[in-house]
């Protein structure tokens, strides 16, 4: 049986981590918060106290966190993941990163005779939970045989898509979808209700419409009724965003229904909810609106 490690184990990568317990695999685990690892100490993950240790105790490791300096914060160092990888090994960055940072990461892990792959996610909390995420996967095409298996336990979708780094190209190419639809939906739902039309009636007809997306079905709710627990929050869906503005930047691309998307997130981390799912870009926009007559108004739905 090949040993894993699971480094980040937040509420993505604790729930990917949960499902591999599950499955029966021995899992080594590390987070920067280890109390929040303690339900799956209890269901069996093996707790270590460094990134470097679960990569010595594993055959294939994984992260998951939230950024660019987290990553770099877990992988180096002389108690990162890289001290732990040998020959053979292989590591793989769940992460949202930039590609760049990736590819030179990989450089790194090749360099010890070990081989990355990037592997990003679409989905939030509860597809984790379901594994039903779509997977996008870059790095060598051996190296993704050796874990395909292990992923197709934690996704539905996965897909080899090129080299190191490609798997978060698409991944960001794909945020940008989901940024934009959100905010033109809250923008849709908003004048529906300010046209004097029951919100919820309006979300249900949207939804239910060509413009019903899956991610808008799941998330049309949310406008309406702000989860206390963000599936996927305003602060991480920015940083998405302007990785994909880097990157089109570096490509020669112009992204304008990204550049208009960071926009109005800054103006949800200004207003509060930058710890909040990305459903509040609906009362955001509320609150950036008035009435004809001058007055501000917000949705019938929380504040931040």
């Amino acid at each position: 049986m090949t040993t894993i490690g699971f480094v980040g184990l937040g509420a993505m990568g604790g729930r990917m981590a949960g499902r591999l317990v599950a499955a029966g695999h021995e899992v080594y685990g590390n987070n920067r918060t280890a109390s929040k690892a303690a339900g799956l100490v209890e269901r069996g993950l093996r707790w270590r106290d460094t990134p470097r240790e679960v990569a010595e105790a594993a055959d294939v490791v994984f992260s998951m966190v939230a950024d660019d300096a987290a990553l770099d914060g877990v992988a180096g160092g002389q108690d990162g993941i890289l001290a732990g990888l040998g020959a053979g090994k292989v590591y793989v960055d769940m992460s949202t990163v930039g590609p760049r940072a990736s590819r030179e990461l990989a450089e790194r892990v090749r360099s010890l005779g070990a081989r990355m792959l990037d592997a990003p996610v679409s989905g939030s909390v509860p597809a984790a939970e379901e594994g039903s995420l779509a997977i996008m996967v870059g790095g060598p095409d051996e190296a993704f045989r050796t874990v395909e298996p292990l992923l197709r336990e934690l996704g539905r979708t996965i897909t080899h898509v090129g080299g190191n780094g490609q798997g978060l190209v698409l991944k960001l190419a794909v945020n940008i979808s989901l940024g934009a639809q959100t905010l033109a939906f809250g923008e849709g739902l908003l004048l529906a209700e300010r046209g004097g039309i029951d919100p919820k009636l309006a979300a249900e007809v949207m939804a239910g419409s060509a413009i019903g997306s899956p991610a808008m079905k799941v998330r049309a709710p949310l406008m309406l009724d702000l989860p206390d627990e963000a599936w996927f929050d305003v602060r991480l869906m920015q940083k998405d965003i302007r990785l994909a503005l880097e990157a089109g930047d570096s490509l020669g691309v112009l992204l304008p229904a990204a550049a208009a998307t960071d926009e109005i997130l800054t103006e949800a981390r200004e207003q509060g909810y930058g710890g909040r799912d990305i459903a509040a870009l609906f009362q955001v926009l509320a609150r950036m609106s008035s009435t004809p007559d001058g007055a501000d108004t917000s949705s019938g739905g929380e504040s931040a």
